[in-house]
């Protein structure tokens, strides 16, 4: 009768029997799941293990040897150890190549460098005599070749200029000016240039001045001033401002420094103006009344200035090299004088005047 009845609510919802015969079968396989799976029980001694180990495969030493071994990590990023060789090589060739193309370049600079260089050789002659004779370029071609790299210039700069020194202001100062000439026969001077150095020799001013009137005769060779150096210079008026607050109580050095004073329409107290050319001591040295900056620095210093075109910059160095190198000296001589000039001498006694005696004329 159950059989039935089943049958007959099967039929009449078809719906329903397919749910319970889902139902049924997933009893059927959750048994199966339970009996298949027996139960186990741990070990409090062995550990557990989650991961099974990859079996590596042991290839013989004959197919390993010689050829190196690709790591997994290398394959996942892409490389190839093949690729890295082949890498390498076009670096180190390129490597190569930029060295070669150096040394070529080194090679034809030197051939360059030696096909310029005169044709000029000569056995135990003193550079400083052939820069007197035949100019400082041969000298320095005979100094690189003998193994005196540092050039004239060079070494004057040393002896004039203290390294690592101040490069402001300082209690002293030395100036120079470089003129041109003006007027018909450009015999008349007009301002050009001028240049101040402190007491180091270190350059705190250079300016080039702007030409009020033409100028007729720039006097190149011995001023070193060209059109172009003037042509955009300062104004006049400008540059005397700016050098006036410079030397405004400050001591002034230079060589003839009255003669610059004069073309730049300033003046300066006297006690402040210390002139090479006219210390008493110099003057004697070089056996002269008005001897030349040159001169002194040959004398003296044992450097070489005013080869060729003047420089106002290296002109102020060597003046102020000159004082410095007698300062102490030189200033003790003024204040010595300058004691003795306030000191009252002691009046000396008047000695009395002898009378002559009057003889009488006998009758």
């Amino acid at each position: 009768m159950t059989k039935v009845f089943s049958l007959m609510t099967a039929a009449v919802n078809p719906e329903k029997k397919d749910e319970d015969t889902k139902q049924v079968k997933d009893a059927n396989a959750k048994g199966k799941q339970v009996q298949k799976t027996p139960a186990t029980f741990k070990d409090s001694h062995k550990p557990e293990k989650h991961f099974k180990k990859p079996t590596q495969t042991v290839k013989p030493a004959s197919e390993t040897s010689g050829k190196k071994v690709v790591k997994d990590g290398d394959q996942q990023n892409g490389k190839d150890s093949t690729g890295h060789k082949q890498f390498k090589a076009e670096k180190r060739k390129r490597k190569d190549e930029k060295e070669k193309d150096m040394n070529k370049k080194k090679k034809v600079e030197e051939v360059e460098q030696k096909t310029a260089e005169p044709d000029i050789w000569f056995d135990d002659v003193d550079p400083d005599d052939i820069e007197a004779t035949l100019g400082p370029e041969v000298a320095d071609v005979v100094r690189k070749r003998s193994g005196n790299l540092k050039s004239s210039a060079e070494i004057t700069e040393k002896v004039l200029v203290k390294e690592h020194a101040f490069e402001g202001l300082t209690r002293a100062v030395a100036m120079d000016c470089e003129m041109v000439g003006i007027g018909c026969d450009g015999e008349d001077s007009i301002l050009a240039r001028v240049s101040i150095v402190n007491h180091f020799g270190k350059c705190v001013y250079d300016k080039y001045v702007k030409p009020t009137e033409k100028v007729t005769d720039y006097r190149t060779a011995v001023s070193g001033i060209r059109p172009a150096d003037i042509a955009n210079g300062e104004d006049i008026k400008t540059v005397q401002k700016e050098v006036a607050q410079i030397l405004e109580g400050r001591i002034l050095v230079g060589h003839a420094i009255h003669n610059d004073l004069k073309i730049l329409l300033l003046d300066h107290p006297k006690k402040m103006i210390r002139d090479t050319q006219k210390y008493k001591p110099f003057r004697q040295t070089a056996k002269s009344s008005r001897p030349a900056l040159r001169v002194l620095c040959k004398e003296i210093l044992n450097v070489k200035v005013q080869q060729g075109e003047h420089s106002s910059v290296q002109d102020a160095q060597a003046t102020m090299r000159l004082y410095t190198l007698v300062k102490k000296q030189w200033e003790a001589e003024i204040k010595a004088t300058r004691a003795g000039q306030f000191q009252k001498t002691p009046r000396k006694p008047k000695t009395a005047k002898k009378h002559s005696k009057l003889i009488p004329i006998s009758q």
